[in-house]
């Protein structure tokens, strides 16, 4: 079993022993803790709190847990239930809420749940407020309310809908355009809640066409939710056999998209914010923002058009706030996470789908002919094992020197840009671990290229 504590919210696996896995004892404590950070913190004086969760088995114990937790620290909860993570960070600006927690465990399997923390602006915790959560818990420094002070519980289900509505809303997204191109569309949404909104979205686009594939929210999930193409086939072949123009698979609380082009082929998920980001800046010129172990072709293609592309280190507060630094007009990460400022700071799938809908009607193209327009690069990923007693934080300080001629970021591990390729290089919080990442034009470059870099610091360790 296990229980991650990170800043960003607390993920483990369902059962087991207190402090071992995300057990009813973890879930009280760890919102607890969350409520009482709200409660000092916020500006907002409605002391409400919204709730929403995925489709995972264990969603409606744990969300039990977190609004009986909720109430008895005194906090009023919006319960939005069945909801996408965008979906309920929309919800926490549209209550004017205190913060937000979303129970969802991500793109991990259903032995696994999470609490994601969301502050008042319906936004993750940035590293100083996820830590000052965990060391109320550890200290179980929080009160519950006596009786009389006791919060309220409030059902309210319409922001999927109004969700929707906002994406349709914003001037980017043209669903005449849309309806008027008669796409066929295949959608694999992993049986979570995206089964649901995923096809809502659609029709309400105009998309009178649509394959559906695990697109039931029984929480069953039918693959390893994580949308990347080993775990795909099945609709990779389903676009593939159905004659459709485009297939879209998220995972399972929907802020990460993955494109299947038309014939079945992995559009690749680095580009899907390529896609969107390419199309954005055609029609609004400006900045954009990825991590650090994203595709350099972001970067190209926000030049080409003029743009200033920057870097932040890996998390999605982390590029947020990068994004608000530089004004950025999208940003997002390679791992098929859109963020556009127009609706949210926030990953949202719903407003991927949209954007290269509508990019893709306009253009009159097929999805296999986009794709060959963006610059062509391939990322490997691998890491090195190192015994306990290296000193991982040297081995990448000596990397760091030995490739001083280079272009050097370290504001995330070491990232080394060369001239035609990168390499970033990240420890592991919980073990001794030095994760890879490199990126080259071709498959096989960015391989040799991560294994030069990997016998370099097995020769240093």
């Amino acid at each position: 079993m296990s229980l991650i504590k990170s800043i960003s919210g607390i993920r483990g696996t369902i059962g087991g022993p207190v402090g071992e896995g995300l057990t009813p004892l973890d879930v009280v404590k760890f919102t607890a803790a969350f409520a009482k950070f709200i409660a000092s913190t916020t500006t907002k004086t409605s002391n409400t709190i919204v709730v929403g969760r995925d489709a995972r088995l264990s969603g409606p114990m744990v969300k039990q847990l977190v609004i009986g937790t909720l109430t008895g620290m005194g906090f009023d909860v919006v319960d939005i239930d069945l909801a996408s993570t965008p979906t309920t960070e929309l919800a926490v600006t549209g209550e004017g809420a205190c913060g937000g927690l979303i129970l969802t465990a991500s793109h991990n399997p259903l032995q696994w749940n999470a609490l994601k923390l969301l502050n008042e602006r319906g936004e993750f915790l940035d590293a100083a407020e996820g830590a000052e959560v965990l060391r109320i818990a550890a200290a179980d420094d929080y009160e519950f309310a006596p009786v009389e002070k006791l919060g309220r519980v409030f059902t309210n289900t319409t922001y999927v809908r109004r969700h929707i509505e906002q994406v349709l809303a914003l001037p980017l997204v043209d669903a005449e355009a849309i309806a008027k191109a008669n796409l066929t569309v295949a959608v694999d949404a992993v049986n979570s809640v995206g089964g649901t909104i995923v096809p809502e979205l659609l029709k309400a686009l105009g998309v009178n066409n649509i394959v559906e594939l695990n697109c039931e929210a029984t929480g069953h999930f039918a693959h390893t939710p994580e949308p990347i193409p080993e775990n795909l086939t099945d609709i990779a072949r389903l676009t593939r056999e159905s004659g459709a123009d485009v297939g879209f698979v998220v995972d399972p609380d929907v802020d990460r998209l993955a494109i299947i082009s038309d014939g079945g082929d992995f559009f690749g998920e680095e580009y899907t914010l390529v896609a969107v980001a390419d199309y954005v800046l055609a029609h609004t010129p400006g900045n954009t923002v990825s991590n650090l172990s994203s595709s350099r072709a972001l970067r190209d293609v926000t030049r080409a058009r003029g743009g200033q592309y920057c870097a932040a280190a890996v998390g999605e507060v982390n590029v947020t706030t990068k994004m608000k630094e530089t004004g950025a007009v999208i940003g997002g990460e390679g791992n098929g996470g859109v963020i556009y400022p127009a609706l949210h700071y926030g990953r949202d799938a719903m407003v991927g789908i949209a954007l290269f809908l509508t990019l893709l009607a306009k253009s009159g193209k097929k999805v296999s002919e986009l794709r060959k327009e963006y610059p062509a690069y391939e990322i490997y990923k691998t890491k090195i094992q190192l015994t306990p007693d290296i000193d991982v934080d040297a081995i990448l300080a000596a990397v760091k020197e030995k490739f001083s001629s280079e272009t050097i970021t370290d504001i995330d591990g070491v990232k080394i840009d060369f001239a035609e390729s990168w390499v970033h290089l990240r420890k592991s919080n919980t073990e001794p671990i030095i994760r890879i990442y490199a990126e080259a034009h071709t498959a096989a470059e960015a391989e040799k290229l991560a294994a030069d870099i990997k016998a370099v610091i097995e020769q240093m360790a």
